[in-house]
């Protein structure tokens, strides 16, 4: 069985920081955190305005583990315990997910809950039972 360290401050405070992010962005554009959207409209064509502050958004997230890695004096170090065959699939399945779903865990979960969204609340439900579901499964059977 792999065993997950729980941190519950760490865990609360990066829960206070995805949502002060989210309502800072709510607050200054008008726009939903999901980070999908934000990523896809990166990509060409570049219609929209705001490419400069979606991209200093998804670089923030990019930037995080590095201020962390200066703060504290050393980086977090992820464990990703598979193959890169089975990480790729994920990911692949990830992205499905959020384009069927018209939005990612974060669109919906944070945001989209935060404003009663039904939608929002279907696809979360969707997104927890499908981890627990995964969780289960490598768990327990695989």
């Amino acid at each position: 069985m792999i065993q997950t360290d729980f941190t519950p401050l760490a865990s609360l405070l990066g829960g206070g920081l995805i949502g002060l992010a989210a309502v800072a962005l709510m607050g200054a554009t008008g726009r939903i955190a999901g980070i999908s959207g934000i990523a896809m409209r990166l990509l060409p064509p570049y219609a929209e305005k705001g490419f400069a502050g979606r991209l200093a958004f998804i670089l923030g997230l990019v930037a995080a583990p590095l201020l962390v890695g200066l703060v504290t004096g050393r980086m977090p170090t992820p464990r990703i315990e598979t193959g890169p065959a089975l990480l790729v699939l994920a990911g692949l399945l990830v992205g499905f997910g959020a384009v069927w779903g018209h939005g990612c865990t974060s669109g919906h979960g944070v945001c989209g809950l935060s404003r009663f969204s039904a939608r929002s609340l279907l696809a979360t439900c969707v997104f927890m039972a499908t981890a627990m579901a995964t969780v289960f499964l490598t768990r327990h059977l695989v």
